[in-house]
Order: C-alpha cells, then structure tokens, then sequence
C-alpha cells in the first residue's frame, strides 16, 4: 500500500508568528523522521502550502520553514482554503501515484490539519494523524485530536514502511 505524508501549512508567516521555538522543534523532530522513511521506501511526501491572501507578500513569507527537511523529489501543493484538497489538484496527484493511506501533519491541528484530514477521508483516503507532528496554538486541541481521530506513531511508520 502506498502511503503519503501531508505536511501543511509549515511555513515561515504561518508558523513562526503562532508557535514558540521548542514546540516547531518538536513537531518538526517528527515530521522529517517520518518524511525520510517515506522517501527511502519510494513513498510520497507532499508540503501544502497556504498562498490565501499572499498576493504581494515576499515570497519567502510563505516558504516552508527551515526545520522541515525539502527534497526535490517531494510534492508541493498551494491552497486557498482549509482543505488542501478543496479546489487542488491533491486527490488527483495522490490518486494519479497510488497513495491510499495517508498521515497528516503541520498545522494548525484545529483548522487546516483537520479540515484536510475530513477532505482525504470524503475522497476515499485512509487518514491518520502524526502523533507528535502537528501544532496547535490551543494545546487541548492537540489531545482531542489525537482522542477523536485515527493516529499514528513513528515507530509504526518504521515498521510498516522500514
């Protein structure tokens, strides 16, 4: 089963503003363990990036930021709503390389992570949340997160796909 990993909305005028350092490290820990196991077993790794409203912004506000490891072979999706799938090509380009099984990340836990976990669920996707790879500026969003959706660890990333 091929499996993808969302890594949204991580980026420089998005997370930087909200989040303090050592929770961006944490989040960010994680997120990369996971995008490399994927990468080194021929999986998919996808950054949605949120250009809403960054019409004449510097384009380095809506980068991705620096802890998150980039590799050229990785997919970037922009978005214009909540739902990164929501008037995208992402289910196509998911469907288009197999990906059934998906892991959600980034931020913010209560809006676009969710609302893109809701999106890949109405499509047909399997979503699971990364445990330890989302943010929030709410921390009980975080624990209701991991309460009321499907969640996924590390170490069985490791062992499903390693």
């Amino acid at each position: 089963m091929k499996t993808g990993l969302l890594i949204v909305d991580m980026q420089e005028s998005i997370v930087r503003q909200k989040m303090d350092q050592k929770a961006i490290d944490h989040a960010c820990e994680y997120i990369n363990h996971v995008a490399n196991v994927l990468r080194s077993n021929d999986h998919v790794v996808v950054h949605i990036q949120d250009v809403e409203g960054m019409e004449g912004a510097e384009p380095e506000q809506y980068q991705v930021i620096s802890e998150i490891d980039v590799d050229g072979e990785d997919i970037t999706i922009t978005k214009e709503s909540s739902n990164a799938f929501w008037q995208t090509n992402l289910e196509q380009t998911l469907k288009d390389l197999g990906v059934e099984l998906l892991i959600v990340s980034g931020f913010a836990a209560e809006e676009c992570v969710l609302f893109t976990y809701n999106g890949a669920m109405e499509r047909g996707f399997r979503p699971v949340m990364l445990q330890n790879g989302i943010l929030s500026t709410h921390p009980e969003v975080i624990s209701s997160t991991y309460r009321d959706r499907n969640v996924i660890s590390y170490p069985v990333v490791d062992y499903l796909i390693g």
